[in-house]
């Protein structure tokens, strides 16, 4: 098995560039950089929440979020993969390492799958399909950047998965199996999957252009010879149509994410730059990082196969040049505005604008696999070919800031040792020359001489074509280690005893070469571990800070008699998904506009363009939000005066709005006027004071009060409104020192009798019970309320009341109370869940006929080998042999499942028959010759 060591290579790698570095778990240095602080570590730790039954909802509606949100989009955003689920075997406070855990085990699923997809492209060696599936998984962009973005890690997994699916396409097999993996790539992360899809389609071209119609013959194209409707045609259609019915089946998770992305609050855009090509060749090598280029790192050993092949003679001149051609074409792509936003969905992305990058990585270790199992290990001549492309790189890298000496250091001794490796498999692979005219090719026979290690098909370095004999290395002689390698194919002799010998090469260049792989890899995890903290905003472990937070709010916990808040300082963008409660703060890609467009009129702060709302520490506000605890500076804050959930509001003729100052925002939801905007700053002696300017950063402070700190600078930060505290001394001002523009008004006075008189009169009509029940909500109303009913949530799109759309009150759900009513009703549906759900049912239907109508045919008949169908125009043997026998008179052909069991009774029975002889013991020789004359007979 090739998939366990490629596995076992990559996280090893990814685990000793941590340890490395003295990042989590195995040191101080925090790993929770950007995202995966700020967005994956809170969400796991609620997903654990609801496979633990302690989320306070269901998985459509996420109350703990910005005082509401919907949570179907962010589950199939971030925790969708099977990998997620992981996290329930851990304790919560170790949610850290659950996630670590996590992504490094993606790297290791996506080497597996490498390896497996290499070696089911093209029968090769083993241990190389193993290291070249490690090299793609320890690619640049898997260890530099999506190691702190786990979930574009699935896309790494995905896309050696749908190359396995275009595999199956080109054979007309696993016509259901086939949808069902595309299925669950796109369900884990849409996003990435779309790309590996894209790199899957151009990969079926190559493999079409090249090498369709080869069959299964010895060790070589694994093709799909045999089957029918092989035509370029219908491999198309197969292809399109199971890509259809994969994302149709998981279309109950990705219509929600896409309309969830539609009703979020847009960000940041930006224009496309292409990066200079200097840092391009520079981020080649080991050890270099930037944010806006592509990671384009591989190792040593795969990016000298790769190189190798325009060079390598035995390989096939249309095989060279098409993937050659691909793998330049992805680079070229990744460069040019149009093709650039094709691979992005038709967006640049906010951040890293190279997120596609990890197709190119697959891309050039296939083309270092093809040079391997077609033509086998390089010689000196395409080795030093390979060695000036590489040279060439580097060269092209001096002109950039990226690379260092240390970076060049290690590429050269890495490719260096790569060669070495390289030459010694060549050595154990006991080269032989095929028979025939002209220069033969080179091929390796393998270890057991069956083909399981070795190349194995000879070619001929003319144009490629398998020798007469194609059928692999077969009939090796006594005591070289080699099965069935037969004189009449023209292959040299291999002396006795040599087998142990070359075994030994074999392995030391099989562990020169994973050296080249793993050993920059883990430098170049170890480097961007201390690269990420220096260059991101970062965010501490689970620790004793998060103890006390999470045990005090668990605490005050009255769900849905109050929210509790977990408060500022924050912890994270995250926080009440990852200590409890429920705040307003969020953080999300699906982050809704009208809670951003909301708070923000209120007086709420933000990051990432808006996308990371922020708690927002206010009387006002904290009464309106039904909010009666609250985290503040290290301590739990009980708050009296608050409103129920559901409060009711006198009908209005005119269509309220909010306007320039979120002092009279929040009056204007309230009701009632609480504030003073002094015109000169200062306060009445008695009132709270608070300064609100969104755009300026810096420091506030009331007099010789505290400094406070404000962090605005629109657009990609929005300072929150901020109390500086009571004022206490006659003619105290507010002294502003740092940047940005204070605008006026921006002090406001809270008189807290006032704010107590005006929470008195709502809560005297408010609703007197109010019940949640995951999605739904019932309040039951005061006798004789009337007017309008306002649920403290943001009117998101999908809430439904009285069986009817949801109405809108500044921001939030409202319903028109009918007269007489004594109570209401709201619920909430994801939007897109229904018809996600009727497309996933139209895909099962179609998956289902597909099944059939595309089914491969059946056996043949006896005549000949299983699984070869009969020549057109042979007819069948006149009398019922064997399984067609089965059929009797009428002429019905016996099922193909009793086929396949009288073929493997057949089979144990000639084990048997073979095991009574009397010479057939596996020390004699007697039973190597009766073997091969069986083999021989059998061909």
């Amino acid at each position: 098995m090739a998939a366990l060591p490629a596995a076992l290579l990559a996280v090893a790698a990814v685990c000793a560039g941590d340890a490395a570095a003295r990042t989590f778990p195995f040191g101080a240095r925090t790993r929770a950089v950007n995202d995966l602080g700020n967005q994956f570590v809170p969400f796991h730790a609620h997903l654990w929440d609801l496979l633990h039954g302690r989320a306070g909802g269901g998985v459509l509606l996420n109350w703990r979020s910005g005082y509401g949100t919907s949570l179907l989009p962010d589950l199939g955003t971030y925790l969708t993969s099977p990998f997620a689920l992981l996290v329930a075997v851990f304790p919560r406070e170790r949610i850290d390492l659950a996630v670590y855990v996590v992504t490094a085990l993606k790297p290791g699923a996506a080497a597996a799958a490498m390896a497996v997809v290499l070696l089911r492209q093209r029968r090769g060696p083993r241990w190389g399909a193993a290291v070249l599936g490690a090299a793609y998984a320890l690619c640049g962009w898997a260890v530099v950047e999506a190691a702190y973005n786990p979930m574009w890690l699935d896309g790494l997994i995905a896309f050696p998965l749908l190359c396995l699916v275009v595999e199956w396409v080109r054979e007309g097999r696993r016509t259901v199996l086939g949808p069902v993996v595309v299925a669950l790539c796109w369900a884990a992360n849409f996003y990435t999957a779309y790309m590996a899809t894209l790199g899957a389609g151009l990969v079926l071209l190559v493999r079409i252009t090249v090498g369709a119609g080869a069959g299964r013959a010895g060790c070589g194209e694994r093709g799909s010879g045999g089957v029918a409707g092989r035509g370029t045609g219908a491999v198309l259609g197969r292809a399109v149509l199971t890509v259809l019915l994969g994302v149709g089946l998981a279309a109950p998770v990705l219509v929600p994410v896409f309309l969830g992305s539609r009703h979020a609050y847009p960000g940041w855009t930006r224009r496309f730059e292409a990066a200079e090509w200097a840092d391009v060749a520079a981020r080649v090598l080991p050890v270099t990082y930037s944010f806006f280029t592509p990671a384009l790192f591989l190792g040593a050993g795969a990016l000298l196969l790769a190189a190798a092949l325009p060079f390598h003679r035995a390989v096939a001149g249309r095989e060279r040049g098409g993937w050659c051609a691909l793998a330049a074409g992805v680079v070229l792509s990744a460069q040019w505005e149009p093709t650039h936003l094709v691979w992005h969905v038709f967006a640049t992305p906010n951040g890293s604008p190279y997120r596609q990058t990890f197709v190119l990585a697959g891309v050039v270790v296939m083309a270092a696999w093809t040079g391997v199992a077609a033509g086998g290990w390089p010689g000196w001549r395409p080795l030093l070919g390979g060695a000036a492309v590489l040279g060439a790189v580097a060269a092209g890298a001096a002109g950039s800031a990226l690379v260092s000496g240390a970076a060049y250091g290690l590429f050269g001794g890495a490719a260096l040792v790569a060669v070495a490796g390289v030459l010694l498999l060549r050595a154990g692979a006991g080269p032989v020359r095929g028979a025939g005219s002209g220069r033969e090719a080179l091929s390796e026979a393998g270890p057991r001489g069956d083909g399981r290690w070795g190349a194995g098909a000879l070619r001929r370095a003319g144009g490629g074509r398998r020798s007469p004999r194609g059928a692999g290395l077969r009939g090796a002689r006594r005591g070289a280690g080699l099965r069935g390698v037969r004189r009449g194919a023209g292959l040299r002799g291999v002396r006795r005893g040599a087998g142990h010998g070359r075994r030994v090469l074999r392995r030391a260049g099989g562990l020169l070469l994973a050296g080249t792989v793993v050993v920059p890899g883990a430098a170049t995890t170890a480097y961007a571990d201390r690269e990420r903290p220096a260059r991101l905003d970062h965010y501490p472990s689970w620790g004793a800070a998060h103890d006390v937070r999470a045990a005090a709010v668990r605490g005050a916990d009255g769900w849905p008699g109050h929210r509790t808040e977990p408060g500022r300082p924050q912890l994270t963008g995250n926080d009440p998904l990852l200590v409890g409660g429920q705040g307003a703060a969020y953080y999300s890609s699906h982050t809704p506009e009208v809670w951003t467009r909301t708070l923000a009129a209120l007086g709420g702060g933000w990051t990432s363009h808006g996308r990371s709302l922020q708690s927002l520490d206010n009387p006002v506000t904290d009464a309106l939000f039904a909010v009666g605890a609250r985290w503040r500076d290290g301590r739990l804050v009980w708050n009296a005066q608050r409103l129920p959930l559901v409060t009711v509001r006198p009908s209005n003729p005119r269509e309220l709005r909010y306007g320039a100052s979120a002092f009279r925002n929040q009056e204007l939801l309230l009701g009632s006027r609480v504030y003073g905007l002094p015109s000169d700053g200062v306060c009445p002696v008695g009132h709270e004071v608070f300064a609100w300017a969104p755009d300026f950063t810096g420091t506030a402070r009331l007099g010789g009060g505290r400094p406070v700190e404000l962090r605005g600078g629109l657009p990609k930060r929005r300072a929150a409104m901020t109390p500086l505290g009571v004022q206490r001394v006659a003619g105290a001002r507010v002294e502003w020192r740092g940047r940005g523009a204070v605008p006026g008004g921006s002090v406001g006075c809270l008189d807290r009798a006032l704010l107590g008189e005006a929470v008195a009169r709502l809560r005297a009509g408010a609703a007197v019970d109010v019940r949640v029940d995951g999605d739904r909500v019932e309040a039951r109303l005061a006798p004789g309320a009337r007017g309008v009913a306002v649920l403290a949530a943001p009117r998101i799109a999908g809430w439904r009341c009285e069986g009817r759309p949801a109405g809108e009150h500044l921001g939030l759900v409202a319903v028109r109370v009918p007269p007489g009513a004594r109570s209401v009703s709201c619920a909430f549906r994801t939007p897109g869940l229904r018809a996600g759900a009727a497309a996933g049912a139209l895909a099962v239907a179609g998956l289902v006929v597909a099944g059939f109508a595309l089914r491969p045919p059946g056996p043949a008949g006896p005549a000949g080998p299983a699984g070869v169908a009969r020549p057109a125009g042979v007819a069948r043997p006149a009398g019922p042999t064997g399984a067609a026998g089965m059929a009797g008179a009428s002429g019905v052909a016996a099922p193909a499942g009793v086929v396949r069991a009288v073929g493997a009774v057949r089979a144990v029975g000639a084990r048997l028959r073979r095991a009574r002889r009397p010479y057939a013991t596996k020390t004699s020789p007697a039973h190597h010759r009766a073997v091969s004359r069986e083999r021989g007979g059998a061909a």
